[in-house]
């Protein structure tokens, strides 16, 4: 059993746009699929003219075990796909935006109970708790 969670449809890993947001929102809605980026300049294979490239996994562990295997290569992150997210424009100022989108997170976000119909409303609640994270935990 995986540590994180599956992703949406096996069929179409590799086919999503390499440039997405990078992480914020602080809610997911599905994994698409999981990312390990390669740097030639820090000792990945030159494989695109000195430019970055990434390698697509259908499962966490497969992309850690390259990761580990290969110079050059960060550690994997998941492509997800937010339905609806939280965008903070400026430090505690909230904002309920309904539009997807896709970006890459930090794995470990994906320990975040993923969103449900309340999540994002709980979460700018003026009866929220003092430490609004509490709820994308799922502690509160």
């Amino acid at each position: 059993m995986s540590k994180y969670p599956d992703i949406k449809n096996k069929e179409l890993v590799g086919t999503y746009p390499a440039l997405v947001k990078s992480g914020g929102g602080y809610v997911w809605d599905a994994v698409l699929e999981y990312r390990v980026w390669c740097h030639p300049h820090a000792g990945a294979p030159d494989t695109e003219d000195g430019d970055d490239y990434y390698y697509v996994f259908d499962n966490y562990e497969e992309a850690l075990e390259f990761s580990d295997e290969n110079p050059g290569t960060e550690e994997p992150l998941a492509l997800i796909l937010q339905r609806e997210y939280i965008d903070e424009p400026e430090p505690g100022k909230y904002v309920h935006i309904k539009e997807e989108r896709l970006t890459e997170w930090p794995v470990e976000f994906l320990g975040r109970p993923r969103r449900n119909e309340n999540t994002i409303p709980d979460f700018l609640s003026p009866d929220a708790p003092g430490n609004r994270l509490e709820i994308l935990r799922g502690l509160a």
